[in-house]
């Protein structure tokens, strides 16, 4: 199908800000299941939009802009061709090795209770990788009721609570997967839904890699399945740090308002 995507994020200041610097992980990539058709970067004050490509492949802009700041803006919007191959990407460019993968990040801690969740269902499996992952992602999408307004959280705290925001869940399902030494990554994107076209966040999911038979294969545990047409992968990381769409410093001695409106719609049919 064919979708069209407006990201926009804007920050308000109490007190002007002097000075912002900005880091946008706000342009997807061309992968077999999709095509992005065309896409811009508009941001509401005059600065350079520096492109760069990340350690994990991402398109990164970077700009900084000096102030009074009062009010910034940032919209990314254009159109993208999906393709529905079941989660599966096929042939991708990887820079970083697949052990990078398995590495254990401050929002990915592997607990005991982690870990021995993840054991029940590899045995339970039959000790089947693919299996496995299709097993916790049901199991976690079942016990852990999701929720925006809940505060960050260790993937054992997700599971003791058994509610968490979209991130931790992801951050819990990527534990589990590195605890069975299966690399596993941090997804960030947009999914249609035409009953919801507007959020006021991007999705998330992870992906797994199943051997060089399948490669890396996404998994959503909010939907409970794997990334069909209607998701748009935007960035990848170890944790969502990595996959942030906008992270910087905005330097103001007042506060701060952030509000973030998505829109995904489907053009036609591709």
């Amino acid at each position: 199908m064919r979708l069209a995507i407006t990201h926009e994020t804007v920050h308000r200041f109490e007190q002007p800000a002097s000075r912002a610097i900005q880091t946008l992980r706000l342009t997807p990539r061309n992968t077999e299941s999709q095509l992005v058709q065309n896409w811009r970067i508009d941001v509401s004050k005059d600065c350079r939009l520096s492109p760069v490509e990340d350690a994990f492949g991402n398109h990164v802009h970077t700009f900084s802009i000096d102030g009074p700041i009062d009010e910034l803006s940032i919209v990314a919007s254009g159109s993208v061709v999906t393709e529905d191959t079941a989660g599966v990407l096929h042939a991708t460019r990887e820079r970083l090795p697949l052990a990078a993968f398995c590495r254990v990040t401050d929002r990915t801690p592997i607990e005991a209770m982690v870990r021995d969740f993840a054991l029940t269902a590899l045995e339970e499996s039959g000790r089947y990788p693919l299996a496995t992952l299709h097993l916790m992602m049901g199991r976690l999408h079942e016990t852990v009721t999701v929720d925006p307004t809940a505060a960050a959280a260790a993937p054992h705290v997700v599971m003791t609570d058994g509610r968490a925001g979209v991130a931790d869940l992801a951050h819990l399902f990527i534990a589990a997967a590195r605890a069975l030494d299966i690399p596993a990554r941090f997804v960030t994107g947009w999914l249609f839904d035409s009953a919801r076209p507007v959020r006021d966040a991007p999705h998330a999911w992870i992906e797994a890699h199943l051997g060089s038979g399948l490669g890396w294969v996404g998994f959503d545990v909010v939907e409970n399945c794997c990334p069909t047409d209607r998701w748009v992968r935007l960035a990848v990381g170890l944790d969502a740090l990595d996959a942030a769409p906008i992270r910087g410093v905005r330097t103001t001695f007042g506060g701060e308002t952030v509000t973030t409106r998505i829109e995904v719609r489907e053009i036609s049919a591709a």
